[in-house]
């Protein structure tokens, strides 16, 4: 079993068919409409058309959180403005999933775009919360998605492929994404590849790519002691294990703007790294620990058994697999960040040489487990604010609303792009070979 940990897909396997998802008529192809692919001036002009009122979407969602597994009027939102774009529409996926799907007018690739719906719970927001928020951008998220949806509908006559719309319940909990593999969306619909933004702490107007990186997995344990002195042991042994840690925790906005900075530093602290939680409580141990590479899994549970087992009548408990790391294709990344300049200036990208800020987990490693694709940091930091106000789960977590447009021009540019098949793309990109799936000519 240990071995096995070290795989690159800890959870893989192919995703179960049996949820019964139909896609309607609506779903075929546009008869007619051969033009000219979609250029990114086109896009631009939809955009301008659309921000002011995806900004007041955006708004509404984010006065109505819903914590995940609870989307249900979120995902109404969602629905009602898809059928409106003209895209067919499934709900009910995954739990308050809502699949859209956009065919263009000419043969091409299937291409998803994910975004996730749910707020932050109260525990985890940093220093705790009354209630669940959005502090982590999911309603940017949505309303950036809801924008290409829009964009690329109004420009189907040239859009080519098919582009499949993931709106994604209970992302803060880890669950929604292997929720929408198993109801069979990815092998229903042929996607070959599949793309996602975060909201991060950038400056508005620029995107951090993730290529050979991305976010690291999660593990846990749970050490039980016994014995008079149980809960002074317990004590003891967080400590211990809290030492295994390789890079801090951060505890002021200082240690944020640190770990932003060492993230883009090749062959840096974050190169590699283990951060660990270990709290005492009573007589047991809780530890939650993140590392990179995520082969470090097997050595880090090693050093934990290790220093349990020292005290007399421990019982370790890990689950069966960790949660696996999201390493994103490098390859495609490159493509990415070449498009982002082209698109929006040299200025507008940088590039992440390290895991991200090592303290979240994301599960869109699942849909990278199964097909190719890229995951990138929107920025969202206003110019002169704080890191905290865009820095995902703080509390004054305020995002910089001029990202919303900025992130549809970019996004909707490239997965019409990424759709015709016309295009040069780099071998093995989100092509047959790579994914095992070919795509249904419209």
């Amino acid at each position: 079993m240990e071995q096995a940990l070290a795989r690159r897909t800890l959870l893989g396997g192919a995703a179960a068919v049996g949820a019964g998802i139909t896609w309607g008529a609506a779903d075929k192809a546009v008869a007619s409409g051969w033009g000219r692919p979609v250029e990114q001036r086109a896009v631009d002009a939809e955009v301008a058309r659309l921000e002011r009122g995806l900004i007041e979407l955006r708004r509404d969602i984010h006065r109505h959180p819903e914590a995940p597994g609870q989307e249900q009027r979120t995902a109404g939102v969602v629905a009602r403005e898809l059928r409106a774009a003209g895209l067919t529409v499934t709900t009910g996926v995954g739990g308050h999933g809502v699949v859209g799907v956009l065919r263009g007018s000419r043969p091409g690739r299937t291409v998803a775009y994910r975004a996730d719906m749910d707020a932050v719970p109260p525990k985890d927001i940093v220093g705790g919360g009354p209630a669940a928020a959005h502090v982590c951008g999911h309603d940017i998220h949505t309303a950036v998605a809801l924008g290409i949806a829009q964009v690329l509908a109004r420009l189907r006559q040239q859009l080519s492929g098919t582009v499949v719309f993931l709106f994604q319940p209970a992302e803060e909990t880890l669950s929604g994404a292997r929720a929408i593999i198993d109801a069979g969306v990815l092998e229903r619909t042929c996607v070959e590849e599949i793309h996602a933004l975060h909201c991060g702490p950038f400056p508005v107007g620029r995107f951090a790519v993730t290529g050979g990186y991305g976010l690291p997995g999660q593990n846990k344990a749970e050490v039980t002691l016994s014995g008079p002195d149980a809960p002074d042991a317990a004590r003891r042994l967080a400590v211990e294990i809290g030492a295994l840690a390789t890079v801090p925790l951060p505890q002021t906005p200082a240690d944020l703007e640190r770990l932003v900075a060492e993230a883009r530093t090749p062959n840096g602290p974050l190169a590699r790294f283990v951060a660990v939680r270990a709290r005492p409580q009573e007589a047991k141990v809780s530890v939650s620990y993140r590392c990179w590479p995520q082969e470090r899994y097997v050595e880090v549970r090693a050093d934990v058994r290790r220093l349990a087992t020292s005290y007399a009548g421990a019982k370790v408990g890990f689950p069966s697999e960790p949660f696996p790391a999201m390493v994103c294709p490098e390859r495609d990344a490159r493509v990415l960040a070449h498009h982002l300049r082209r698109t929006l200036g040299r200025g507008a990208v940088t590039e992440l040489r390290a895991a991200f800020p090592p303290f979240s987990g994301e599960d869109f490693a699942l849909y990278l487990d199964q097909v190719p694709g890229t995951f990138t940091f929107l920025g969202v930091r206003a110019p002169g604010a704080p890191i905290t106000a865009s820095y995902p789960h703080y509390p004054d977590f305020a995002p910089d609303e001029r990202a919303i447009g900025v992130g549809i021009r970019a996004m909707a540019g490239w997965i019409a792009g990424r759709t015709d098949r016309t295009q040069d793309l780099p071998a093995g990109s989100g092509d047959q070979g790579l994914s095992g799936r070919s795509s249904p000519e419209p």
